[in-house]
């Protein structure tokens, strides 16, 4: 059991090293080090840089899960890009973010991290869509209550992101589009069926 957990962990680091070793930031890893401690090391910090700019803005324990690691392995390597300015992260209530250093401006990450949420996200959607959407008419498309609309409104009106003057206008429709555009294939099956129809549209390149 243990042979094949480790074997998923490490089909799942290549494949993120593979794009890591193609990024902008690439590091100096030697792939064909002959520590094998020193070669997962290397295989691990590949597989983060592959996979922070490809999945901006998601949190610790999601990077941790998505990436297989342990908890200590993913703070000890996250610590490390960290201090090699290859990565920066920004604390989102109780969440810890994680971007490609230098990539994205504060506006772009607090869009990002509210896209990375199930009820906000669906907001946004369905404002990108339908901006006469109401708050009703929220709920009932997203399937929960009107009460976890109006908080989840409350918060993307104090990210800058939505205004309540009168009903629920995005403020950044553009960039919120760009985003969903461009990470779509991060969030989930909405957000890809949404960019498939809206790809077309725009061009971004953070």
């Amino acid at each position: 059991m243990t042979d094949g957990i480790d074997g998923r962990k490490r089909e799942t680091l290549r494949r993120f090293a593979a794009i890591g070793a193609a990024a902008p930031f690439v590091g100096t890893a030697s792939a064909d080090s002959g520590d094998d401690e020193a070669a997962d090391t290397n295989e691990t910090r590949e597989a983060i840089r592959g996979y922070v700019p490809t999945t901006p803005g998601a949190h610790f324990s999601k990077l941790r899960d998505d990436l297989r690691l342990g908890t200590g392995e993913a703070q000890y390597h996250l610590r490390k890009l960290e201090e090699a300015s290859e990565i920066e992260s920004a604390k989102d209530a109780d969440y810890r973010r994680y971007f490609p250093a230098g990539r994205f401006d504060d506006l772009d990450k607090r869009a990002l991290g509210y896209l990375r949420r199930d009820t906000p996200r669906g907001m946004v959607l369905t404002l990108l869509r339908d901006p006469e959407t109401t708050g009703a008419e929220l709920a009932a498309e997203l399937g929960v209550s009107r009460p976890t609309v109006s908080t989840a409104a409350a918060d993307l009106e104090a990210a800058g992101l939505l205004d309540r003057t009168d009903g629920y206008a995005l403020t950044e429709p553009e960039r919120l589009l760009t985003l969903v555009v461009r990470y779509a294939d991060s969030f989930d099956a909405d957000a890809v069926a949404f960019a498939d129809d809206a790809a077309s549209l725009v061009a971004y390149d953070p």
